[in-house]
């Protein structure tokens, strides 16, 4: 049993190291909702979230207030929409796509994830009319995120799909240009997309889930930053290898992992639904001393970027599954540490730097969480090599059996170099740089699929 002089240890870690519980996301199943018209099956839907989230942000509030440790996000996840609205065309998609952001509005929630289909192995007509209406769902709604799974590896990876959303990517940009084309912040594709994880944008109310459920993602990036310095400055740089340091990291995510799994047990005990997972994900922010990026500066490489930051990647996020895994009952979701461009000032000021290229943030994602995440990148970058990175990034997570996204952003009317900000926990970054663009339209003409590797076959 959990006890709270457990987790009380920590309360100077929120005051002086950016200690938060990043987000406490209630997935919500929605199949039942569907009736017999759209407008029905909207309303259904709207009342369901209704009835369940009446009160889920005054109690996520009370119990962060009662153990002094912020809840940073509250949000809420369903069942990919394609499943919900079966047959729906694509004008009626976008009516649920309506409803759900009222229902998040209604809530008091920030954001609201599951506007998504799963095509790894086949498209339906039903997933053409979804992915249709993706542009403009999100960018005549406010709190709605958007996700699509195109591979897995057990599936492959279905090219026809990946094809469609370098399209769709340059689409949601140049319907949102007048913010940056932020749409394309709110939209990720994903290679084996968990059904539990509580991050957006790709956060999904997975359809092997109960009910409702409550999952929460911790955070903590600056607590291990500034845990790491004290542990140098104390036993001097000389007197430590590498596995002193992972052995630190495991023991500081331990307490963090277990601050998550009190707040998300004791919200679920006041709101009365079952706890899901711990998801343990380092997520960094763009506020100074909240970085991922300045990790890896303290462990020896003076830019990211620079020879090594793989390798420190990998370190990094194997003693964060292996400290979270004995801090909790139930870990899941992602479960390791992200490098998102946009939301880490040490990341983005790498890329200012030229230090951090595509490719070389491509390389780390073979070995940490997710993947390409809030990168911005050229408005004129083409479709098809929008398309070609996105399988590349998929092809990482299928041979690997990982989890690996691709959140690209397209700054419509931008070019390399220049800045772009969305401002909050989205942040802001120079551009990156996109290096042979219009060489990869042959390949994204195939269409077909990838097959799955030759692990895959387990049975």
């Amino acid at each position: 049993m959990l006890r709270s002089d457990q987790i009380m240890a920590t309360v100077e870690m929120v005051h002086k190291e950016n200690l938060d519980v990043r987000t406490v996301t209630m997935g919500i199943n929605l199949l039942d909702c569907r009736a017999g018209t759209a407008k029905k099956t909207c309303a259904a839907v709207e009342k369901k979230i209704a009835d369940y989230a009446a009160n889920f942000v005054e109690k996520c509030e009370e119990v962060a207030q009662k153990y002094g440790i912020p809840v940073v996000n509250k949000r809420i996840s369903v069942t990919p929409a394609a499943f919900v609205g079966a047959g729906f065309s694509k004008e009626e998609f976008i009516e649920l796509a309506k409803s759900l952001d009222r229902a998040a509005a209604n809530a008091g929630v920030d954001i609201l994830g599951g506007y998504t289909a799963h095509v790894e192995k086949g498209i339906t007509k039903t997933d053409l009319a979804f992915i249709e209406s993706i542009p403009e769902a999100l960018a005549v709604t406010e709190r709605l995120c958007a996700s699509i799974n195109v591979g897995s590896s057990q599936k492959g990876i279905n090219m026809d799909a990946v094809a469609m959303m370098g399209k769709t990517v340059k689409d949601l940009a140049e319907q949102t240009k007048e913010s940056g084309g932020f749409g394309a912040a709110k939209f990720v594709v994903f290679c084996n997309q968990p059904g539990d994880n509580p991050f957006m944008a790709g956060a999904i109310h997975g359809v092997e889930e109960a009910e409702v459920v409550l999952n929460v993602g911790v955070s903590g990036p600056g607590v291990i930053a500034r845990s790491l310095e004290k542990r140098i400055a104390k036993k001097g740089r000389e007197n430590l290898k590498l596995d002193d340091i992972a052995e630190e990291i495991k023991q500081i995510t331990f307490r963090v992992t277990r601050c998550g799994e009190l707040i998300g047990r004791q919200v679920s005990k006041e709101l009365g639904i079952e706890f899901g997972v711990v998801d343990l994900s380092l997520a960094p922010t763009p506020k100074v001393g909240d970085s991922v990026g300045e990790i890896l500066q303290i462990l020896g490489v003076d830019d990211v970027g620079a020879p090594g930051s793989t390798a420190i990647v990998a370190m990094l996020n194997d003693a964060v599954k292996k400290g979270g895994i004995f801090a909790s009952k139930a870990v899941g979701g992602l479960s390791g540490a992200f490098i998102p461009v946009m939301e880490d000032a040490v990341l983005a000021d790498a890329v200012g730097k030229g230090a951090l290229t595509i490719e070389k943030l491509e390389a780390m994602t073979c070995v940490c969480s997710v993947g390409l995440d809030m990168v911005p990148i050229p408005g004129d970058v083409d479709a098809d090599t929008i398309s070609a990175i996105i399988a590349d990034e998929m092809a990482i997570g299928m041979v690997n059996n990982k989890t690996t996204a691709a959140r690209l952003i397209p700054v419509p009317g931008k070019k390399a170099g220049e800045h772009v900000s969305f401002g909050g926990l989205f942040g802001e970054s120079p551009i990156m740089e996109v290096r042979n663009m219009e060489k990869s339209s042959r390949f994204i003409a195939w269409g077909g699929r990838i097959p799955a590797p030759i692990h895959s076959f387990k049975n």
